[in-house]
């Protein structure tokens, strides 16, 4: 028997009816026989088309309030039946079951429902039960039937009809079913997860994704699944790569930590803070976050947490940086940062982020919840004779959010709230601390009255020790080691002030 086959007949019943109208014309110009029910049924006749109410094959009314309207053997015999079974053919003629050839169906809108703030006993009843087994026996049986579950395929199915004279390939037919498969998986994945309570089963599915260019290097595939569009405006600059990415969600992170502070600006390499800097101006601002780390800052990902103003986009414009991210900008400031071609400006939006974060990890997924603690002034405890003083609690809180937003191991120096330098990713605190140290000394910055942020305890007195000779006057760390009164007793014998937050902040 031929794979190609020829639309005939045609069962239509959906909930939205928007680009419904063009693919009734086309069937009908065709001498299709429509089915339908209830709203969709009345649509096509107020089109002058001709539609058999499903009613006269199943002779059975809609009941139950519109819940049970196609769930019969004779709607779903003339979907699932195989045209080159015997048996099949026989049992369709005995019954007096109508064939169809095409299913266009869609969904009740569940996760609009529940995104609306409806009752439950709303979004219960948009829960479609028809719907969905209409697509998923069409779907099934695609050797023979053709399924159209979205309205995003209207435009496809059109031109198949129109340049194949009603006719569709068995490729073209199994294409269908995957894209009608994808609708229901990510209808019954919605609907458990406003069921689920039980945190160690884990679904979720993503409609919109992107192909990337390349992954981390180029020889690796990488693609994004999200809703870019709707957390950023993007005003110029080319494709943004999966490295991009990465930045960008560090970027985004770390800049909420100063959302309400006065101008900030900060500076990103490798998903790590090289600059940062909290300033009356936001010109001030990224001129004192660039010279936390001039040389890092060259192809780095920048980012605001208010207006780009003229001023500032003039100096940003003499450094080459991928990324450019602000709230807002002036009209003058974006003419003057889209000089460089491929620099990448992006306006942020407010949107809620994810309260969990996913990774792959040996052959499952590892899940967490979102760090969402930052450290504040009123969970500081004082763990020294030496008290802080008020611009020393300001800047050992401006170390703990960049710290906190630093791969570990890691340590932070501030003072007068600017990063003066940080150790990232090192596998020896102590090695963090004298990278930073040497950060420091290479671009000139005088650590002394500076504070020091910790991600960890200090399990020895070995850091606040060598800090202190550096010029560190106060300390914050999480505390919680068994040695931690050897770090307090060192603090204590040298005048330096440290205060615990009870918070750990590992970053891998």
């Amino acid at each position: 028997m031929t794979t190609t086959k020829t639309i005939q007949s045609a069962l239509i019943s959906v909930f939205d009816k928007t680009g419904l109208e063009p693919i009734v014309q086309k069937l009908h110009n065709h001498n299709v026989t429509i089915y339908s029910t209830g709203g969709t049924e009345e649509f096509i006749k107020n089109l002058g088309i001709p539609v058999v109410p499903v009613e006269e094959v199943t002779s059975y009314p809609s009941i139950l309030g519109g819940r049970v309207k196609t769930l019969h053997p004779k709607v779903f015999g003339g979907i699932l039946n195989r045209q080159d079974n015997v048996s099949d053919i026989e049992e369709m003629k005995a019954f007096e079951i109508p064939q169809i050839d095409l299913v266009i169906v869609d969904l009740y809108p569940f996760e609009k429902t529940v995104a609306s703030g409806a009752s439950e006993a709303d979004i219960i009843e948009k829960i479609d039960i028809g719907g969905i087994s209409l697509i998923r026996a069409a779907a099934k049986n695609f050797k023979d039937t053709v399924i159209v579950a979205s309205v995003n395929e209207y435009n496809y199915l059109l031109d198949l009809i129109s340049s194949q004279n009603g006719a569709t390939t068995l490729e073209q037919r199994r294409h269908l079913a995957t894209k009608a498969f994808h609708v229901s998986s990510h209808y019954d994945s919605a609907i458990f997860n406003y069921f689920n309570t039980d945190e160690t089963v884990y679904k979720e599915s993503i409609e919109n994704g992107q192909v990337l260019r390349y992954g981390e290097n180029p020889h690796q595939k990488g693609f994004f699944f999200g809703d870019f569009d709707k957390m950023f405006t993007k005003l110029h600059g080319k494709e943004l790569s999966y490295n991009n990415l990465l930045d960008v969600d560090a970027a985004v992170n770390l800049i909420l930590e100063f959302k309400e502070n006065d101008p900030t600006f900060a500076i990103l390499k490798h998903n790590n803070a090289c600059g940062l800097a909290t300033r009356s101006s936001m010109k001030q601002a990224y001129l004192d976050a660039l010279a936390g780390d001039p040389t890092s800052a060259f192809g780095g990902v920048l980012i605001a947490n208010g207006k780009i103003d003229k001023a500032t986009a003039l100096e940003i414009n003499q450094l080459f940086c991928e990324v450019v991210i602000a709230p807002s900008y002036d009209d003058e400031a974006v003419i003057i940062l889209q000089e460089k071609k491929n620099r990448i400006i992006l306006v942020q939006h407010e949107v809620e982020l994810p309260a969990r974060q996913i990774r792959t990890c040996l052959n499952g997924l590892l899940i967490q919840d979102k760090n969402n603690i930052t450290d504040n002034k009123e969970g500081l405890k004082t763990v020294t004779l030496t008290t802080p003083t008020h611009q020393e609690i300001e800047d050992l809180l401006f170390a703990s959010k960049i710290c906190k937003n630093t791969k570990s191991n890691t340590i932070v120096f501030a003072k007068n709230g600017q990063l003066i330098a940080s150790g990232t990713g090192q596998t020896s605190r102590v090695d963090a601390l004298k990278q930073a140290i040497e950060k420091a000394t290479t671009f000139g910055f005088d650590l002394k009255g500076a504070v020091m942020a910790s991600d960890a305890f200090f399990p020895f007195p070995d850091c606040v020790e060598i800090a202190h000779h550096a010029g560190i006057t106060a300390v914050i760390q999480p505390g919680g080691s068994i040695k931690d009164e050897l770090s307090i007793n060192y603090c204590n014998e040298n005048k330096i002030a440290m205060v615990f937050t009870g918070t750990r902040h590992f970053k891998h």
